[in-house]
């Protein structure tokens, strides 16, 4: 299993933003120092919360501060720009990052950017699969493009880059609860990015998403993998569950109220009292706030009810302050990432095979010490009698 983080951001309002934008670039640095496998950058372009308007600039500058990790759209609101702008700025990362770069699509989570732009709410979801089947033309394209519909034109379209990627950047399409996005990433057997896997509906539709997945591509000739399935959740953890609880009155509270009174979503009940929603988000499923082996059972949880998956991406959030949020990504990287990476099962048989047998070990040790000292002491002896 590989790991990421999902950023969408989620900054409160009444802080600087320019310092948040810029501890998020810290924090996908310090992920690519642990090791991590992905970071995914959200689009949003009101509400005051999730501030990055554009998953490709910041993809930029970060991809200048990293190494390893991969860095995605997470996602690229296809009703919001022409299919060849952005399947050209795609291109253009795919190669200044020399394959790193990912390509997350949905149709835009927030209604008031929408309305900002004058887009139906009910048309978003089929302006996106038209979007997406033109960009996957010109991603493949050899000859030129050409498409109409009521919101976009080509005409005679190309590229002037082909791909850094062969045949190119790996593509994810979003889904919460609805069919739509497996319906779409199995039509084009791309990947699927379950950013509400464990939310109640999420998590109790994952697997029929994956059924959807695999209909439609025998529908329409293509594979899927669930090796390209990623599910993402929030997670907060520490070395005991008293201190994430603790450290989580910092910020979730205003997460929380986020989602009931602007996102329209009610993740947790309406309350401050940092107890009450943790015990909500919790008992839920929704979150894990906690200790590593808290986190450790609920992604089996997500193994268990999706049937398998590649990739487990923690949403990122401000719970708790700078210094503890790194802290809980250190922990889980240091504590949650091998037991579903097999980076620890030689070690410890290593380390079991050499207790076990460490009688025979230590005695044969003793021994040669004991027969070193001999030989010296016998050398020795012969040197002095022939003086």
């Amino acid at each position: 299993m590989k790991f990421g983080i999902f950023l969408a951001p989620f900054h409160p309002v009444g802080q600087n933003p320019t310092l948040a934008l810029h501890r998020d670039l810290e924090l996908v640095s310090r992920l690519d120092e642990l090791g991590y496998d992905e970071a995914w950058i959200g689009e949003h372009h009101s509400a005051g919360f999730e501030i990055i308007a554009s998953p490709e600039v910041f993809i930029a500058v970060a991809s200048e501060r990293t190494k390893n990790i991969r860095l995605g759209t997470g996602v690229s609101s296809l009703p919001y720009h022409h299919p060849l702008m952005l399947a050209d700025r795609m291109v253009l990362l795919d190669h200044l990052t020399r394959g790193r770069v990912m390509f997350g699509v949905g149709p835009g989570a927030l209604p008031s950017d929408a309305f900002m732009m004058g887009i139906d709410p009910q048309k978003q979801r089929d302006m996106m699969e038209e979007s997406l089947e033109a960009i996957l033309q010109l991603f493949t394209s050899d000859g030129v493009v050409n498409a109409s519909c009521d919101w976009f034109q080509l005409k005679d379209a190309r590229l002037q880059l082909r791909p850094f990627s062969k045949p190119h950047m790996e593509v994810a399409v979003a889904a919460q609860v609805s069919p739509s996005g497996p319906r779409l990433a199995g039509r084009f057997g791309l990947g699927l990015l379950s950013i509400g896997a464990t939310s109640i509906g999420g998590f109790d539709a994952l697997s029929s998403h994956w059924q959807v997945m695999e209909e439609r591509a025998e529908k329409f000739g293509t594979t899927v993998d669930r090796n390209k399935w990623r599910l993402v959740g929030p997670i907060h953890i520490a070395e005991t569950e008293e201190i994430a609880r603790a450290e989580v009155a910092f910020g979730l509270h205003k997460w929380v109220e986020y989602f009931l009174k602007v996102a329209a979503l009610p993740l947790a009940p309406d309350t401050d009292d940092p107890n009450k929603l943790v015990d909500a988000l919790n008992s839920s499923g929704m979150a894990v706030i906690g200790t590593p082996e808290m986190a450790i059972k609920r992604i089996k949880e997500l193994e268990g009810k999706s049937g398998g998956f590649g990739t487990f991406l923690a949403m990122s959030h401000e719970w708790a302050n700078r210094e503890n949020t790194l802290k809980s990504y250190e922990l889980f990287a240091r504590e949650v990432m091998p037991h579903f990476q097999s980076s620890m099962d030689r070690l410890i048989d290593s380390r079991n095979w050499a207790a076990e047998n460490r009688p025979s070990f230590i005695g044969a040790a003793t021994n040669a010490v004991m027969a070193a000292v001999q030989s010296h002491y016998a050398e020795k002896s012969s040197e002095d009698k022939k003086q």
